[in-house]
């Protein structure tokens, strides 16, 4: 058995898919410990891992959006982004630097698995050991992709601009333009807080920020490979892994459940932690689809249902649901893009609508496009009208749900928690040689 140290940044999106990981390997007999924010100790600990806690900017509650991105609504489009990915990923890099150098020397780990954003790992990888020498324990280091892959690649535009894979030589020469803009004038200020971050934990950023999967000894990619573009310049050290499974759920079918018998139903979501303006997604699809035939389930991600306001005949809402239960029961999934949500729905063969233009939903949304699954509604307020024109073009129109069934199909032939403790034994047994 082995012994190994995951970490993830704490939000609940990332913390997610690190803690299936971690409770998978210590079933299996394996030393873990789960390092994350001080909210999640209870979570961790209830599935049996140890828990270590973050410190410092790296330790924040991602439900109180005020306390760890007091600016945000100052910005819009790729200025909000370029903002969101200094204060949430880079920021908090000498902080999460310093706890895993801590957790590292504590308890000696054969391997350190972090979710792709976890950017305090980035000095003990495999690239920055080459430019560094090397100082004490060196563990095999790993990252999860839990947001599409932002590998650069030819013929692919730059990432977080939500476009498709280039089809002729002149998009291939824009995409090429448009990644020299984006490295020179759009991320800049990204590539150059990165920069700074780095340096602070003594490594020294040698290429752009957000192509970083390429340094790591293994990087697993949740979701289908049949989700993500064609790729001639894969790194070797990326495998997809398919689609991680969520965390148990023992929350109780609400009194309506029965009512789903018999109806064509249409699930919306705002995810969990995006539900502070209903009125950007949710309430626009009740609108759009009071008094037609199907039946609208809300999931109001936490949040009270009177938030949702007055709701028509043919909706039904809770604070929560469970996907497992709810969502081989769904016809369209309404969504604004958050990846775990959107894997969730794929691995049911659920076709879906997106409206995500924040982080990476612009990507998430682009990829399911790009795959027939579903509808990039390239807004993140819709009108009724357009959700509704969607919808009705999602139900009616059976290829975007045999599409979602393909992906759907490709996920179920793999076994995410088992491939990844196989290669992490792989490349431990090949470091101990």
């Amino acid at each position: 058995m082995s012994t190994f140290l995951l970490a993830a940044t704490p939000i609940h999106g990332h913390v997610g898919p690190v803690l299936e990981i971690a409770a998978y390997l210590h079933e299996r007999g394996h030393d873990v410990t789960l390092l994350t924010g001080t909210r999640f100790r209870e979570t961790v600990e209830g599935r049996g891992v140890r828990f270590a806690p973050l410190s410092g900017k790296a330790d924040f509650d991602d439900r109180d959006a005020d306390s760890y991105i007091p600016d945000r609504l100052r910005y819009r489009g790729i200025r909000r982004a370029q903002y969101e990915i200094r204060t949430i990923f880079f920021e908090p890099v000498p902080d999460q630097f310093a706890a895993l150098k801590q957790q590292i020397s504590l308890i000696q780990p054969d391997a350190v698995l972090v979710d792709n954003t976890f950017a305090g790992a980035l000095p003990f990888t495999r690239a920055a050991r080459a430019t560094a020498p090397s100082e004490g324990f060196q563990p095999v280091i790993a990252g999860l992709g839990v947001m599409p892959l932002s590998q650069s690649d030819d013929g692919l535009a730059p990432h977080g601009m939500g476009l498709p894979p280039a089809r002729t030589a002149v998009d291939r020469l824009r995409y090429r333009v448009l990644g020299v803009i984006a490295k020179q004038v759009v991320f800049r200020s990204v590539q150059r807080a990165a920069e700074r971050a780095l340096a602070l934990a003594g490594m020294r950023l040698d290429r752009p920020a957000m192509d970083v999967a390429r340094q790591f000894d293994v990087f697993f990619q949740t979701g289908p490979r049949g989700l993500d573009y064609p790729r001639p310049e894969l790194s070797r050290n990326v495998l997809y892994t398919g689609v991680l499974p969520q965390a148990p759920t023992t929350r109780e079918l609400p009194e309506w459940w029965d009512d789903l018998d018999g109806n064509r139903v249409v699930h919306v979501t705002q995810g969990t932690i995006d539900n502070a303006n209903f009125g950007r997604l949710v309430r626009p699809t009740i609108d759009a689809l009071a008094g037609d035939d199907v039946l609208v389930v809300v999931s109001a991600g936490g949040s009270p249902i009177s938030a949702l306001g007055p709701l028509p005949a043919n909706v039904r809402a809770a604070s929560y649901l469970s996907y497992d239960a709810l969502l081989p029961r769904t016809d369209v999934m309404v969504t604004n893009g958050g990846y775990g949500g959107v894997l969730a729905a794929i691995s049911h063969g659920v076709p879906l609508v997106v409206a995500g233009v924040t982080e990476d939903k612009p990507e998430v949304a682009a990829r399911v496009a790009w795959a027939g699954a579903g509808i990039d509604l390239r807004d993140g307020t819709p009108a009724p009208v357009t959700v509704r024109d969607a919808v009705t073009r999602v139900l009616d129109d059976p290829a975007y749900r045999a599409a979602a069934r393909g992906l759907a199909e490709e996920a179920a032939n793999r076994d995410p928690l088992a491939q990844i403790e196989h290669e992490l034994q792989v490349r431990v047994a090949a470091r101990a040689q």
